[in-house]
């Protein structure tokens, strides 16, 4: 496992992650409630999660071929 590319991939991810789930959160605020609100916490919780998660599973999948 390249630590390397897994500190480049929890970056990338948790960038691209944060910035869509905090766009959909200011989305569904402005057309469910009226507000354009972002959701903060969740945008961040879930990025967190999906910067962990995808580089180690893309560094596994790498190390099985």
């Amino acid at each position: 496992m390249n630590l390397k590319n897994v500190l480049r991939g929890f970056i990338l991810y948790f960038a691209l992650v944060l910035v869509v789930s905090a766009a959909v959160s200011f989305l569904y605020s402005l057309v469910a409630h009226g507000r354009g609100v972002v959701d903060w916490e969740s945008a961040f919780r879930l990025a967190l999660v999906f910067a962990i998660a995808l580089p180690l599973v893309h560094e596994f999948e790498d190390k099985r071929k």
